[in-house]
């Protein structure tokens, strides 16, 4: 079961800016970092529960306007990083897509407890027994 979403173009802008990493003397000259940017909030493509797992988990992504910030600079080409902001945006799309499962609460058993309290007492004579003897 893997629903395929589209993004449309509309809900995506990026810029390019230089890059921090490889590149030797061209690093200087070249506009090669990629931030890709995507609007969670006015999306069509993803339903609300998705974007809201979606902007949960990606905090520290966002902007002021809401919109989830991707950037590459792991190649030295602007077009193959921006290849790579968009699969890291798919994954991060797809890694909201799943719904995460509820938690069924439950008790320990009686034995759980038991030993539990077994261990406590055991801790609890151990350090007794390194106490002061007094006269």
């Amino acid at each position: 079961m893997s629903p395929r979403v589209r993004i449309p173009a509309r809900d995506l802008s990026w810029s390019a800016a230089r890059s921090s990493g490889p590149g030797g003397q061209n690093v200087n000259k070249v506009a090669s970092k990629v931030d890709l940017r995507f609007d969670v909030q006015g999306t069509e493509a993803i339903t609300p529960s998705v974007k809201t797992r979606l902007r949960r988990a990606n905090r520290a992504r966002l902007d002021k306007e809401g919109r989830l910030v991707v950037t590459s600079q792991a190649t030295r080409d602007q077009s193959r990083n921006l290849e790579d902001a968009r699969s890291k945006l798919a994954e991060l799309v797809r890694e909201a897509l799943v719904v995460p499962k509820k938690r069924k609460p439950t008790k320990p058993s009686r034995r759980a407890k038991q030993r539990r309290l077994d261990e406590k007492k055991r801790t609890s004579e151990k350090k007794q027994a390194r106490r002061r003897v007094d006269d």
